[in-house]
């Protein structure tokens, strides 16, 4: 049996130097993928100030990642590819999501993924990760 650990929080998406979006991002953490984290975000969203709704419309944005990544992260600026996180300002942390579509920058409590990444912990250490992992069923997912 797999667990999960999920999180929803408040997190503000980066328009511009004084435009900001709010949204809520569910983070999940399964213990049948235990080298990722997933982030949601709203297929929608709405801006502070007055216009139209922002992204997609539908279901939610998923981007998956590893869990290290975003650790390492909250400490020192972390990842080389479509996914970086870094110290922002304050207390807060900075993820940068790179997509052809284009680039977007969101902000968090560190706080708040201090503790999703704890409550992950406790269903899988970190450096533990290997113990959970199920080799078969990745094979047949590439294969199949």
């Amino acid at each position: 049996m797999h667990a999960t650990a999920e999180e929803t929080v408040q997190a503000r998406l980066i328009l511009s130097a004084r435009r900001s979006a709010r949204l809520r991002v569910t983070l999940t953490y399964r213990t049948d993928d235990p080298l990722a984290v997933r982030m949601a975000f709203p297929g929608e969203f709405s801006l502070d100030e007055p216009a139209d709704p922002a992204g997609p419309e539908g279901g939610d944005i998923v981007w998956v990642f590893a869990r290290r990544l975003l650790a390492g992260g909250l400490e020192l600026p972390s990842g080389l590819g479509d996914v970086q996180v870094r110290p922002g300002p304050g207390r807060s942390a900075l993820v940068e999501l790179r997509a052809p579509e284009g680039t977007a920058l969101v902000r968090f409590d560190a706080a708040d993924l201090r503790r999703f990444l704890w409550r992950s912990s406790l269903l899988v250490p970190e450096g533990e990760e290997h113990l959970h992992l199920d080799a078969d069923r990745a094979l047949a997912q590439l294969l199949g």
